[in-house]
């Protein structure tokens, strides 16, 4: 073997030793979240309360008032996958204040000198806000089965359905991570939250379609990522549910607009222990 080929192999090896102790140290981050977790459910079950509201009273009424085009689907089943992706949204947007309370504890600081990097970090939280959203999901899934909503069973379907919440958990969650990255307080963190989850969840297409909405609030729409995640939900979820941008291009933003926001945070993660 020439020294050129050598040292081609040799760079393939570190390079993939680099990429296996990477998701390593994402896993390892990821597991101590979802600990956390399992240790208290009751978190989980508080968050489904408002989804729950938001199908059985105002997707039944609005259901009743057939004021809004839907096409093929009935308003409920419109609606379903926009509350999935509302409780995704609430879900991880206020996860960010946990960075903080790690702060205040001193642990944030011991995660900080480890040798893993802050993508691995960012990532490894990402991942455990994932685990938090496809527990909404299965929430989501029964209550909407109860009402009688038509549920996309195949494999590719439900498949789609979990790394469509997984990316948009991940995308919110690093969200929340920058902003708490920003303010470092929690009273003022909880403030942003509030103030980003209303005109995220509104200026999207969840309780309504794209088209009637006026052209300035359709630009604004366009370029939230939780529109993209409820369009994805909705073609993958629902029987006869149709996707307007395509599922493709859907995930697609979705996974640009979480490396964008992931080596953002990666930047900005240290500077949440100052």
């Amino acid at each position: 073997m020439t020294s050129h080929a050598h040292g081609e192999q040799h760079t393939a090896w570190a390079s993939a030793a680099r990429a296996a102790r990477f998701l390593s140290d994402v896993s390892a981050i990821a597991d101590v979240e979802v600990r956390k977790l399992r240790r208290d459910w009751t978190e989980l079950l508080t968050r489904a309360v408002q989804p729950t509201l938001w199908l059985l009273v105002f997707g039944q009424v609005f259901g009743r008032i057939r004021a809004i085009p839907t096409g093929s689907v009935n308003y409920l089943e419109f609606l379903a996958p926009g509350i999935l992706a509302q409780s995704v949204l609430f879900t991880a947007i206020f996860y960010g204040i946990a960075i903080i309370w790690e702060r205040d504890l001193g642990i944030l600081q011991k995660l900080l000198v480890s040798p893993a990097s802050r993508g691995a970090l960012v990532l490894g939280k990402a991942a455990s806000a994932s685990v938090r959203g496809l527990a909404q999901t299965v929430i989501i899934y029964v209550l909407a089965g109860v009402l009688g909503v038509r549920l996309r069973f195949d494999v590719g379907a439900v498949v789609g359905v979990v790394v469509a919440v997984s990316l948009g958990s991940a995308v919110f969650s690093t969200l929340s991570l920058i902003v708490a990255c920003l303010v470092k307080t929690r009273e003022r963190f909880m403030g942003i939250g509030q103030v980003l989850t209303m005109p995220l969840f509104f200026a999207s297409n969840a309780i309504y379609p794209l088209e009637l909405m006026p052209g300035w609030l359709q630009t604004v729409s366009r370029a939230n990522p939780l529109s993209y995640l409820v369009d994805a939900l909705r073609g993958l979820m629902i029987a006869g549910g149709h996707a307007v941008f395509g599922v493709a291009l859907d995930f697609a933003v979705e996974i640009a607009a979480l490396g964008f926001l992931v080596a953002l945070a990666a930047k900005l993660y240290p500077t949440v222990a100052r």
